[in-house]
């Protein structure tokens, strides 16, 4: 008889966890409008040998909505070539900041590692129409897919930046340290020149026009932001 109720009272407790399981994950599609996420892989044992990876874990173990912590597990896994799990740490970071640059590249360059390059540029060309309305978020999303080497993405981010607001310095900036790096010297200055014009105080922007033979000269830093010398 006591092991007939130990197997019922087994029995409730799993029909419990899974109703509790269920309303869950029905609470989160239902407030994002999304359709049912597919199933997670499986859980990973923290590796000895890294302990950033059971850290970040350990932190999803007490908020499992922390979408630094899914972006940061899905580089170690992505750079582990592991793309079940990094895919679904990608995800699950733009779920809960669907605003995460790096996560977006990081999502985008998955894509590509993984051979499914029509999903790569699927994907990189609404994230770049996105960011279209925010000069600022434009040149973060380039410059995340410039980190990742996704050099394509990252000039159709800095021009459309440009597009949108020829007056920034930062996105003349932006291009003129692309082709800097691209030894395209020509176009480096024209950017870099025009940036200095509009934000003089960048000394690496000034910096970089000495290197490119462009002589320019900061202007003096005003009296009251000069530290005061040791008595």
């Amino acid at each position: 008889m006591t092991g007939k109720r130990g197997g019922l009272e087994l029995a409730a407790r799993k029909l419990v966890l899974c109703v509790l399981l269920g309303s869950v994950l029905f609470t989160v599609w239902g407030c994002e409008g999304m359709s049912p996420r597919p199933r997670p892989p499986a859980p990973v044992a923290p590796a000895t040998s890294d302990p950033s990876e059971a850290q970040l874990l350990a932190q999803l173990q007490v908020k499992f909505e922390n979408p630094q912590a899914h972006y940061q597990l899905a580089r170690v896994y992505h750079k582990a070539q592991n793309w079940n799990k990094a895919e679904w740490y990608y995800s699950n970071a733009l779920l809960f900041d669907p605003a995460n640059k790096g996560a977006q590249a990081g999502q985008v360059k998955l894509f590509i590692d993984r051979g499914e390059t029509a999903k790569a540029e699927q994907f990189a060309n609404g994230y770049i129409v996105q960011a279209v309305p925010s000069v600022r978020e434009t040149l973060r999303l380039g410059w995340e897919f410039k980190q990742l080497g996704l050099d394509e993405y990252a000039l159709r981010c800095f021009r459309q930046a440009l597009d949108a607001d020829p007056s920034s310095f930062e996105a003349n900036k932006q291009l003129g340290f692309y082709y800097y790096e691209k030894n395209d010297t020509a176009k480096a200055k024209q950017y870099l020149l025009r940036s200095f014009e509009l934000n003089p105080r960048q000394p690496e922007v000034a910096g970089a026009l000495g290197k490119l033979g462009v002589v320019v000269e900061l202007p003096p830093v005003p009296a009251e932001q000069v530290p005061a010398k040791p008595k």
